[in-house]
């Protein structure tokens, strides 16, 4: 069986007070919301939790699907990582990687899941990417 995780993450400001927050769906009729806060950080930063924390809760290997209204996230972590460990950590422009800690992070929890990720259209009507929004928004408060 599958999981299917939607994730979210918002900022008031940015840089500014951050929320984030996943919805984990073991089934239709199992499912468990997770979120947090943090005062000074950014939309980025927000959005890359979400997943860490989602992916950090499930205890055995699993199966995943995440989904993200972040094309920053999915291109991140599904393409553009490959290039940054072959370049050191550092972009196109040989800059440093933004938010190399959480990336990193992210890949070592992805490394112990089959996970598979999609990107949904935010606001779109998505009845668990809009949940997981107003979730995110409210850590903003």
């Amino acid at each position: 069986m599958k999981l299917k995780i939607y994730t979210d993450g918002a900022c008031s400001g940015n840089p500014g007070k951050g929320g984030w927050a996943a919805i984990i769906l073991i089934s239709d009729l199992n499912q468990s919301s997770i979120s947090g806060s943090e005062s000074n950080t950014t939309n980025n930063r927000m959005e890359l939790m979400a997943p860490i924390m989602a992916l950090k809760k499930i205890k055995k290997k699993s199966e995943v699907i995440i989904y993200t209204d972040s094309k920053y996230v999915k291109d991140g972590i599904t393409d553009w990582i490959k290039k940054w460990k072959l370049n050191n950590w550092k972009n196109s422009n040989k800059k440093p990687v933004k938010n190399k800690d959480l990336w990193v992070k992210l890949d070592n929890l992805c490394k112990k899941h089959k996970v598979d990720w999609k990107w949904v259209k935010a606001h779109a009507g998505n009845k668990y990417n809009n949940l997981v929004d107003k979730l995110a928004v409210l850590e903003t408060k």
